[in-house]
């Protein structure tokens, strides 16, 4: 109750996402070698614009001096991993990536890369949002970005690469992760998920809000990444895809898919999305999430309501409907977002025989 009053929404749903995901991985650093070492970045497409809207609200029914002293602390992007670091006390390197929905995505490569340069041990990393008011469906509704075909079955609403699809479901809610160099984690006992072996980003310098049809810049993301794991992109067996469900977006990430994977390949691409809604800078947490479950259990999960697939996705295996048990190695997420920003983490699944491989990589 006593943070309610204090922080937007965003940031109360990154304290829990934080709270649950330490928990996990058992970290609750108890001296001050192992807070230094620790870094927080967490990622908002929007931060707490319900947070402005209201302050805005208060200034023109009630005048300024009715401003709360925790206005700007509460809607500061920045103030998610504030909190989150000043709860745990964490001292280590503290970011906030704010690119639209590659957020979360680079906030776990950017903590990777923290961790790869010797600059942390372990990271909280991902994201968290929560901007549903009538300002921003509003905004997204005027920019021809929301599902409004399906306002009377909103279940069917989300679907990606289907050639119904007319826009994104807003979603919201927080996806966060604890990535750990190695040898860090096996030498107090912690059991990864999975490896992060691989992390790509690239600009599209194209459009404000939406990518080139061919999917250059998100290809090059996933070429990035699955060149830094050093494998090919056949190895790579799931893809978890951007997939909003908007009709231009969907074809992009298609086209990219096509050309780095081919058509007729054996990955298994799945738009989750079509669960979820779409949770802008915090989608590629929630994202990456999906992926590494996908890999321990070794099951691809499905894209919903896909009944007519787009014929752009000809003979690309969009694991239509139903969760499908299969083995993995690799899998890869991607998010990309408005400005023509695109990010894709590969995370390669997480085995016994793996233990005796410790290096300064980063381990989920």
């Amino acid at each position: 109750q006593k943070d309610q009053r204090k922080v937007d929404r965003f940031i109360l749903f990154g304290l829990a996402a934080a709270k649950e995901a330490l928990a996990q991985a058992g970290w609750a650093p108890a001296s001050e070698a192992d807070r230094l070492r620790t870094a927080t970045i967490i990622a908002s497409g929007v931060g707490g614009f319900p947070a402005i809207t209201e302050a805005v609200r208060t200034v023109d029914r009630r005048g300024v001096r009715r401003l709360s002293p925790f206005t700007v602390p509460s809607f500061l992007v920045n103030l998610a991993a504030g909190h989150i670091s000043i709860r745990h006390g964490f001292k280590g390197p503290l970011g906030a990536p704010v690119t639209a929905c590659a957020a979360g995505i680079q906030a776990i490569g950017d903590a990777a890369r923290l961790i790869r340069a010797n600059e942390a041990d372990i990271a909280v990393c991902g994201g968290t949002e929560a901007c549903m008011n009538i300002v921003s469906l509003g905004g997204f509704a005027a920019a021809r970005s929301l599902s409004t075909s399906f306002n009377h079955r909103p279940d069917q609403a989300s679907r990606p690469f289907d050639m119904l699809r007319d826009g994104f479901v807003m979603g919201e809610g927080a996806g966060i992760l604890v990535i750990e160099e190695l040898s860090h984690a096996l030498a107090r006992g912690a059991k990864p998920l999975a490896e992060l072996v691989g992390y790509g980003t690239t600009a599209d310098a194209h459009h404000v809000t939406s990518g080139p049809e061919d999917g250059d810049g998100a290809r090059r993301a996933m070429e990035i990444a699955i060149a830094q794991a050093g494998i090919s992109p056949g190895e790579v067996r799931h893809l978890n895809a951007h997939a909003t469900s908007t009709p231009v977006g969907d074809l992009g990430e298609i086209a990219a898919i096509r050309t780095l994977f081919g058509v007729d390949s054996a990955i298994a691409v799945s738009g989750t999305k079509s669960a979820t809604g779409h949770l802008l800078g915090a989608a590629g947490g929630l994202g990456a999430i999906f992926t590494i479950l996908a890999l321990r259990d070794q099951v691809a999960p499905p894209t919903l309501n896909l009944s007519a697939p787009d014929p752009a996705g000809d003979g690309i295996d969009f694991v239509a409907n139903q969760a499908r048990p299969m083995g993995m190695d690799y899998a890869i997420s991607n998010g990309f977002g408005f400005g023509g920003v695109n990010a894709s983490a590969l995370f390669r699944r997480w085995t016994a025989e793996l233990a005796g491989a410790g290096t300064r990589g980063a381990h989920s």
